[in-house]
């Protein structure tokens, strides 16, 4: 054997005994101990936080018991979870880690059910708020009502819409004066008037002086509508004053004395009076609690005298 293949044995020889030594220190004389790894370490579930929401079906892990979930509750300042079993029977267990579901480890947390989706505000005249809108600058259109119990209820009903539109609501002070306002006023294009009127029906006064006050401006620029009521009071639901209909009034009494006495309130001056409508108008909430045949006519004045 040549010296260079000599020293290659040695050499081998003494790699072996390093390996072995290396071997022996590191695990011991027979080598690694099966038994002292873990072989799913790294691939145990994970616990995740879920929410005890009423049916969800747990099993708390120490006990072995399984059931929904009733209720979540605080019993000596910390949460508990209320368990029904399949028999009916309820358990309470410690919010928090410690159960399974399908399966998987959890920690349950309180459940906060979820919020609706926000609906949309209405004014009272049930058309869509605009929040944060401001006031538009007037138009030179007009609306006018009758007298100031009915620029009143149109406020309080339509006050917002009309504010957001720009459109001033005027006293007439009696359809009477309706030809003569008209002509002072001067209606035409882009300065329309709207007009409301009490007790507009077919063959009456009322009828026939707004045919005649529209006729010399034309329909385009001038529009008057009413409603079959002797006085807007009455377009008011009689039930939000406790009544099934608003009481008949003879002829020659006047409308709004005659109804409060018939109501069983003071009728002695117009105080009382004015007490009264502010007694009625109190009870308005929004457009459900007034009359359809008021409604139409106000939403027929307001689109007429917004449109472009």
């Amino acid at each position: 054997m040549s010296a260079n293949s000599t020293r290659r044995s040695d050499n081998s020889r003494r790699h072996v005994r390093n390996l072995t030594r290396v071997s022996s220190d590191r695990y011991g004389r027979y080598g690694p101990d099966v038994l002292t790894s873990d072989p799913h370490a790294g691939r145990r579930p994970r616990t995740v936080d879920t929410p005890a929401e009423p049916g969800l079906v747990v099993e708390d892990v120490e006990t072995g018991w399984v059931g929904a979930v009733v209720r979540v509750e605080k019993s000596g300042g910390t949460h508990v979870v209320v368990l029904e079993d399949n028999r009916g029977r309820t358990r309470t267990f410690g919010l928090g880690a410690g159960f399974w579901v399908d399966g998987k480890p959890v920690r349950l947390v309180p459940y906060r059910k979820p919020q609706a989706p926000p609906t949309a505000q209405r004014t009272a005249s049930g058309s869509l708020a605009v929040p944060g809108a401001r006031a538009r600058v007037a138009r030179a259109s007009r609306i006018w009502v009758e007298g100031r119990h009915d620029a009143e209820l149109v406020e309080k009903v339509w006050g917002e819409d009309l504010r957001l539109e720009g459109v001033v609501v005027e006293l007439l002070d009696g359809v009477d004066h309706l030809v003569e306002m008209l002509a002072e006023f001067g209606p035409g294009p882009g300065r329309r008037v709207g007009v409301l009127v009490d007790h507009l029906v077919r063959g009456s006064k009322e009828s026939r002086i707004a045919a005649e006050a529209v006729r010399p401006h034309g329909a385009e620029h001038v529009l008057v509508v009413g409603h079959p009521y002797v006085d807007v009071w009455q377009a008011v639901r009689p039930a939000r004053v406790g009544l099934d209909e608003w009481p008949h009034i003879p002829r020659g009494t006047d409308i709004k004395y005659g109804t409060l006495a018939a109501l069983g309130w003071p009728a002695q001056d117009q105080a009382d009076v004015a007490r009264g409508w502010k007694r009625i108008l109190g009870t308005v909430r929004d457009y459900r609690d007034l009359e359809p045949s008021l409604l139409g006519r106000v939403e027929e004045l307001v689109d007429f005298v917004t449109a472009p």
